[in-house]
C-alpha cells in the first residue's frame, strides 16, 4: 500500500505545481507599456488634461457692456465621440463632478464660454486614425491666476490664494481651493476609461512665489515652475516621465518670449501659435482674451500639433 500512497501523493503535489505555475505571472515576460491603453471590450478613450487661466476657462467676451453667449452652433452637432469629464458639479447643465457627458459647451464650468479644448476636442474626432476612439478633455482653469495656484506644494498655493481677491477666491473654492489636486482627482477617475496622451496649457506666464506683486509678474522662474506642475502630474499619475507632451499655447498677440521658451526647460513641450488670432475686442479684458472665432482656430492648431504627434508614434 506504501507505493499507493506516494503515488497519490505525488500526485497532488505535481497538480499542485502545475496550478500555481499556470496562475503566477511569469517574472520574465513582457511588461504592459503604462503609455498604451489596456485591452478591453469598450470603445477606447484618449484623455488630455487642459488648465491654465480664463482662456483655457473660455472667457466670455462683453460687447457694449453684455456678455455674448456661445452661439447656437457650437452647441449643436457635437459628436458623442468628443466626452468631458466634469470637473465640478454644474446643477444648471444637470452635471455631476466625475462624471462623463458629451462634450457640449461650455466644458469648464456653467459660468465659462467657449475655450480651445471645445474644437481641440472636436478636430482630434475628425483627424483621428481610429473611427471608433474616444477623446475626453478635462478642463481646470482659474480666471487670472498665477501658476503658484497650480503648485502641487500647498504651502505656495495656498499662500498665494490668500492673497487674492473675493471673485478669484470664489473660483478656486469650486475646486476645493486645490485645482492641482482636482485636476490630478479627475485624471485619475479618467483613467478608468482611457489612457492620458497629452497636456494642455494656457496660462499668460505670470506668477512663482518670490516675485514682485501679488499675482506675481513675467519672469525667467514661470518655465521651471510649468516643469514643476508637469513632473508632479506625471508621478501623481503613475506615468513614466517625459511620456506625454505638453502643449503651451501662446497668449492674444503672440508677444511671450517666456512661453516661447519653454521647449528650452522641457524637451517635452510644444507651443501652440496665436499668430493672426482676433482678440475678443480692442481694450480691457477684450484685448487680453481670444474671440468665439479666435478659440475655435486656437484649439484647432492644439489639435494639429497632437495629431502630429500622434502620427510620429505609429
Amino acid at each position: 500500500m506504501k507505493p499507493i500512497v506516494l503515488f497519490g501523493a505525488l500526485t497532488i503535489t505535481m497538480v499542485s505545481i502545475f496550478l500555481y505555475s499556470a496562475c503566477t505571472p511569469d517574472s520574465e515576460g513582457p511588461k504592459p507599456n503604462p503609455i498604451k491603453p489596456p485591452p478591453t471590450t469598450q470603445t477606447p478613450m484618449d484623455i488630455y488634461l487642459c488648465f491654465g487661466q480664463s482662456n483655457m476657462e473660455g472667457y466670455i467676451p462683453i460687447i457694449d457692456g453684455i456678455p455674448v453667449e456661445i452661439p447656437a452652433e457650437d452647441k449643436q452637432d457635437v459628436s458623442d465621440r468628443f466626452q468631458v469629464l466634469a470637473a465640478v458639479d454644474m446643477p444648471d447643465l444637470e452635471r455631476v463632478q466625475g462624471e462623463w457627458y458629451t462634450a457640449v459647451p461650455p466644458l469648464c464650468r456653467s459660468d465659462t464660454g467657449l475655450s480651445p479644448a471645445d474644437y481641440f476636442g472636436r478636430a482630434m474626432v475628425e483627424g483621428s486614425s481610429d473611427p471608433n476612439v474616444k477623446v475626453g478633455v478635462i478642463v481646470v482653469a482659474v480666471a487670472g491666476c498665477a501658476i503658484n495656484m497650480f503648485d502641487k506644494d500647498t504651502d505656495v498655493s495656498e499662500s498665494y490664494l490668500n492673497a487674492q481677491q473675493n471673485w478669484m477666491k470664489n473660483i478656486a473654492a469650486q475646486y476645493d481651493d486645490n485645482p492641482y489636486q482636482r485636476l490630478v482627482d479627475m485624471a485619475r477617475i479618467a483613467q478608468e476609461s482611457g489612457v492620458i496622451r497629452g497636456i494642455l496649457l494656457h496660462q499668460g506666464e505670470s506668477g512663482k512665489a518670490g516675485t514682485s506683486g501679488a499675482n506675481g509678474s513675467d519672469n525667467a522662474n514661470w518655465a521651471a515652475a510649468v516643469k514643476g506642475i508637469y513632473d508632479d502630474l506625471l508621478a501623481d499619475l503613475g506615468l513614466p516621465a517625459n511620456s506625454v507632451p505638453l502643449l503651451a499655447g501662446q497668449v492674444v498677440g503672440n508677444s511671450s518670449s517666456i512661453i516661447n521658451g519653454l521647449p528650452n526647460t522641457m524637451p517635452v513641450a510644444y507651443v501652440i501659435s496665436s499668430q493672426g488670432l482676433t482678440a475678443a475686442g480692442p481694450s480691457g479684458n477684450n484685448a487680453l482674451h481670444f474671440s468665439y472665432e479666435g478659440y475655435r482656430e486656437l484649439g484647432r492648431r492644439y489639435a494639429e500639433k497632437m495629431l502630429e504627434l500622434l502620427s510620429d508614434e505609429e
